[in-house]
C-alpha cells in the first residue's frame, strides 16, 4: 500500500510539474529554448553559436542537440517537456539501483518513487522543465556508470561524452584512474578528446571561441557574480574580489577542493558506495567550474544517499537538509537577515562543499551502517481510558533530540506559519464584518472594554512606550528562550512542551484561513494604533510589515497563545515561587497589552487560551500524554543532540512500576 503511494505522488508530481509548464503561453515556456529555437537561436544563425551571447554550451553540445531542439520547436516544446520527464524517472529509477548495499527488498522498491519525488520538487528538476533546458543529460550518462552491469569501456564512453557536454565532469576520469579503472579511465579522456575534436572539425571557429577565447566556456551566458552562479568563482565575485587577487584565491581554493574532495570520492568508491562517490565528485565539479547554475546542481541531492550520524534519528539531518536546500527558496531557509542571507544565498554551493570536503559518511565496513546507536523510548503511555492513546504504536524517545534538525523543524514549521498566515483570506469587508460580529457578541457579553482600555494607553506616554516594546520583543523572545533552555536542562520536558505548542499554532492558522477579522486599530471606530499611529484604512502603512504580514489574522491571539503555554511550562518547571508567580502573570499581561494597544479583542485572547488548551488535549488524545516528566536537569556540558540524555522518570507511572524501556531502531 505505500508502494502504491509513493508511486502515486511520484505520478501526480511529475504531471503536476509538465502541465504547469505546457499551461504557459508560448511564449514563456522553456525559455531557455529560445537559445536553440528563437529568431537569434542555434537553429536560424548562421554565424558562430555565441554571437547571440545566451548559448553557453560546449561546441560538442551545440553539434549533437540541434536535432532534439528542432523536435522540440516542431511540437512547441511537448515533446521536449515529456522528453525531459522521462529522462527524469530514469535518472530516479538508475539512482535508486545504485544504492549501496545490503538494503532490504523494502528500501530498494521505495527507493525509486521516493528518488523520482524528491527530483520532480528539486529546484535544479524544477528550473529544467520550465526553461526547457538540457542539464539532466550528463547527469544521467554519469549515473548510468554505476550500474552493476555497465562495464569499463561504457562506463569510459559515457563518462567522455558527458564531459564533452560539460568539461568539467572530466573529473571523473580522475576518480577511475585514481581507484585503478585505468583503461576505463584513459577511455573516457579519449572518448572526450575525439567529441571535442570532431565538434573543432565541425565547427572550428566556435570551438576557437569556446576553449581559446573563453577558456572553457568562462563568461559565457549570465554574469559570473550573479547568485545563479554557484561556484567558487562566483562567490568570491559576490564578495568583492576581483582582478588577479581573485583569481589567485579561486586557483588555491579550487585546487584544496578538488584534492580532497576527490580523496574522499576515491576513498567511497573503494568501499562500494559507488553512488555517492559519483556525487561527490560531482559536487567537486559544481564547486571548482567557472560558472555552476541551478541546474548542474542536481550532484547535490545524490548526495543525501549517504549515510551521517551514530543514532538513528541523526541520519534523517543530512537527507532532510540536502532536500530543503535544492526544494526551498533562500527566504524559506534563513531569516531575511544580513549574515544569515549571505548564507541563504550560497545555499547550494555551502551544500556542494559540505559533501565533498566535510561530511563524514559512513563507512560500510562501520558497525553503525547498518545497527545505529539505539534511543531509548518508553512503551505506549496507558490512560484512565481504553481508548487513549489513539496512536498506540508511538513511543515517547528519552533523548535529547538532535539540535540541527530540531532548529531545521523549527524554521521550517516558522516558514509555513507566516506563509499561510500572510496568504490567509485578507479582504477588507469580510474582515471588517467579523470585527463588527466580535464587537456585538462582547457587548452582549459585557467584556467590550477594548476602547476605554485603549484611550488610557494612547493617553499615556510610558504605559504606550512600554506596552509597544512588550508587544513587539516578548512574542518570540521568551518562547524560544523557554525552548533552548528546556533543551539544554530538560530534554524530556522539551519533549512534552513542543508538541502542544506546535499543535496549538497549526490550529491557530485555521482560525487565519476560516475567519479573517480586522483588529480594533483597523476597525475605524476611534481606536488608536498605538505602534503606526492612525492609518488610512485603504491604504495603511505598517513599515515593512505591512507586505510581510496579514494584518486581519487576528482570531485567535498567538501573543496570549504562546504566553500561556510558557507561563504554563514555566509554572510546571520553574524550582522557585517567584518564577512560578511570573509564569503565571505572562499571559495575564500579555493579554493587558494586546487590547491596549488595540491589536487584539478579548475574544481573541480566549481564543488563544482554546488554541493552546486544544494543543494539550490533543497531545494527551493521540500519544496518552498529561503531566510532563520528573527528570533531573543534565549537565551543560551534555552533547548538543548527538549523545542521549539521562532517562528520566515518567511522572505517569506509578512509583516502584516496572518501567519496561524498549529500544527502538527507527
Amino acid at each position: 500500500m505505500v508502494l502504491g503511494a509513493l508511486w502515486l505522488l511520484a505520478g501526480v508530481l511529475a504531471v503536476r510539474q509538465a502541465a504547469a509548464v505546457l499551461r504557459l503561453p508560448p511564449d514563456q515556456r522553456l525559455t531557455d529554448l529560445e537559445t536553440w529555437i528563437g529568431d537569434r537561436g542555434v537553429l536560424h544563425i548562421s554565424g558562430s553559436l555565441y554571437d547571440g551571447e545566451a548559448f553557453t554550451g560546449t561546441p560538442f553540445s551545440g553539434l549533437v542537440l540541434k536535432p532534439l531542439t528542432r523536435a522540440a520547436e516542431q511540437s512547441l516544446g511537448v515533446v521536449w517537456t515529456f522528453g525531459t520527464l522521462l529522462l527524469v524517472v530514469v535518472l530516479g529509477l538508475v539512482a535508486a539501483r545504485a544504492l549501496p548495499g545490503p538494503v532490504s527488498r523494502r528500501v530498494s522498491l521505495q527507493a525509486a518513487p521516493l528518488g523520482i519525488c524528491l527530483l520532480v520538487l528539486s529546484l535544479p528538476v524544477r528550473n529544467t522543465f520550465t526553461l526547457g533546458q538540457t542539464s539532466v543529460i550528463p547527469v544521467l550518462l554519469v549515473v548510468f556508470t554505476v550500474l552493476p552491469r555497465t562495464s569499463g569501456r561504457q562506463a569510459g564512453a559515457l563518462i567522455g561524452v558527458a564531459a564533452a557536454l560539460q568539461p568539467a565532469l572530466l573529473l571523473f576520469a580522475v576518480v577511475m584512474w585514481l581507484v585503478g579503472r585505468r583503461r576505463s579511465a584513459a577511455l573516457a579522456g579519449a572518448t572526450f578528446a575525439v567529441c571535442t575534436a570532431l565538434a573543432w572539425a565541425a565547427m572550428p571557429h566556435d570551438s576557437s571561441t569556446y576553449w581559446l577565447h573563453h577558456i572553457g566556456g568562462a563568461g559565457l551566458g549570465a554574469p559570473a557574480d550573479g547568485l545563479a552562479n554557484q561556484s567558487l568563482h562566483g562567490l568570491l565575485l559576490r564578495v568583492g574580489l576581483e582582478g588577479p587577487a581573485e583569481l589567485a584565491l579561486l586557483a588555491l581554493l579550487a585546487v584544496a577542493v578538488a584534492v580532497v574532495g576527490l580523496r574522499r570520492a576515491v576513498r567511497y568508491a573503494r568501499d562500494g558506495q559507488l553512488l555517492l562517490a559519483t556525487a561527490i565528485t560531482g559536487c567537486v565539479a559544481l564547486a571548482v567550474s567557472p560558472t555552476s547554475w541551478q541546474y548542474q546542481q542536481l550532484w547535490i541531492l545524490l548526495a543525501m544517499v549517504g549515510r551521517v550520524g551514530k543514532r538513528a534519528a541523526d541520519r534523517l539531518v543530512w537527507p532532510l537538509l540536502v532536500v530543503l536546500v535544492m526544494s526551498l527558496s533562500r527566504t524559506a531557509l534563513l531569516p531575511d537577515i544580513d549574515v544569515l542571507g549571505h548564507i541563504g544565498y550560497n545555499a547550494p554551493l555551502l551544500a556542494a562543499l559540505a559533501a565533498a570536503c566535510v561530511v563524514p559518511f559512513l563507512s560500510r565496513s562501520s558497525p553503525l551502517w547498518d545497527t545505529p546507536d539505539a534511543t531509548p523510548v518508553t512503551e505506549p503511555a496507558k490512560s484512565r481510558f481504553s481508548w487513549v492513546p489513539l496512536l498506540r504504536f508511538a513511543r515517547r524517545p528519552l533523548s535529547r533530540p538532535n539540535l540541527m534538525l530540531e532548529l531545521i523543524l523549527i524554521r521550517v514549521g516558522y516558514f509555513v506559519y507566516s506563509w499561510i498566515r500572510a496568504h490567509a483570506p485578507g479582504e477588507r469587508g469580510a474582515a471588517e464584518d467579523h470585527g463588527h460580529q466580535v464587537l456585538t457578541l462582547e457587548g452582549w457579553l459585557r467584556i467590550d472594554v477594548e476602547h476605554w482600555s485603549n484611550a488610557i494607553v494612547a493617553d499615556t506616554s510610558w504605559l504606550k512606550g512600554g506596552m509597544n516594546w512588550y508587544y513587539s520583543t516578548f512574542h518570540f523572545l521568551i518562547p524560544l528562550s523557554l525552548l533552548g533552555w528546556l533543551y539544554l536542562r530538560r530534554p524530556a520536558t522539551y519533549r512534552w512542551a513542543r508538541t502542544p505548542l506546535a499543535l496549538a499554532t497549526l490550529l491557530a492558522l485555521v482560525g487565519f484561513w476560516l475567519y479573517p477579522l480586522a483588529p480594533p486599530r483597523l476597525m475605524g471606530l476611534g481606536y488608536v494604533d498605538t505602534a503606526h499611529g492612525p492609518q488610512d484604512l485603504r491604504d495603511p502603512d505598517f513599515g515593512a510589515l505591512t507586505k510581510l504580514s496579514n494584518q486581519y489574522a487576528a482570531m485567535p491571539s498567538l501573543h496570549v497563545g504562546w504566553s500561556l503555554w510558557c507561563g504554563v511550562v514555566i509554572a510546571i518547571v520553574a524550582p522557585y515561587v517567584w518564577a512560578k508567580v511570573l509564569g503565571a502573570l505572562y499571559p495575564l499581561l500579555t493579554t493587558a497589552v494586546i487590547v491596549g494597544t488595540a491589536n487584539h479583542y478579548i475574544l481573541d485572547a480566549i481564543g488563544g487560551v482554546a488554541v493552546v488548551s486544544a494543543g494539550f488535549g490533543l497531545q494527551y488524545l493521540l500519544l496518552g500524554v498529561g503531566g510532563p516528566p520528573r527528570e533531573k536537569a543534565p549537565p551543560l556540558s551534555a552533547t548538543m543532540g548527538a549523545v542521549a540524555a539521562p532517562v528520566p522518570e515518567w511522572a505517569d507511572k506509578p512509583v516502584g512500576a516496572d518501567d519496561k524501556t524498549e529500544v527502538s531502531q527507527r
